[in-house]
């Protein structure tokens, strides 16, 4: 793969992707679990044109869905970073972050930390004005993260997802925001949150 913006963090290492991510990459997208809030689980070759497709992104934007790896161990746990939304909805086209990491990696704050190292880079260096995050109004997980990240919900904003069918469970979604000066302020009330260096990959 091309080099490219690496972001790191305390714990995380957030990088363009290798060709040896595919294989846990396509388990991940096979886990009911893990896929509980899609549409559908997906086949061996739709994981590997999603790999693809995050790539070409990235080429054309400078910025996409990082494969995320542990930085001790060194393992591959899943995505986290930063998308163009552009399906028809009252909020698009706009920023979106988003992640994807598999069941072992779940309840140890990866997806705040990986999304944050994004969303900051996303502000600070792309110089995005606002970044959304939006999925199934049940998927409580997520939401959690949405809000560990200080990002706010209005149920105004609520909307029916349009790349599904009418009455599909999945379709009630919510949607967060945060804008570049809320961001912004928040990092200067919270000190503690060191701001990742940003690298470029080898």
């Amino acid at each position: 793969m091309s080099s490219g913006p690496e972001l790191r963090t305390g714990r995380l290492l957030l990088r363009r992707w290798r060709d040896a991510d595919r294989d846990p990459f396509a388990e991940l997208n096979a886990d009911g679990e893990v896929m509980e809030h899609f549409p559908q689980l997906l086949r061996r070759d739709e994981s590997d044109a999603l790999v693809d497709h995050i790539e070409a992104g990235f080429e054309q934007h400078g910025y996409g869905f990082w494969a995320v790896e542990l930085v001790a161990p060194s393992e591959f746990i899943g995505f986290t970073g930063l998308g163009l939304a552009e399906f028809p909805a009252h909020f698009t086209p706009a920023v979106e972050v988003g992640w994807r990491l598999k069941r072992s990696a779940w309840g140890h704050g990866y997806a705040t930390e990986g999304a944050r190292a994004a969303m900051t880079y996303g502000f600070d260096v792309v110089g995005v004005r606002e970044i959304v995050a939006y999925t199934a109004t049940n998927n409580l997980r997520s939401r959690a993260v949405m809000q560990r990240l200080g990002m706010s919900y209005d149920p105004a904003d609520d909307f029916n997802h349009s790349r599904l069918s009418p009455g599909h469970p999945l379709s009630p979604s919510v949607l967060y925001r945060i804008s570049s000066d809320r961001w912004g302020t928040m990092s200067l009330l919270e000190p503690g949150r060191a701001r990742p260096p940003w690298g470029r990959s080898s």
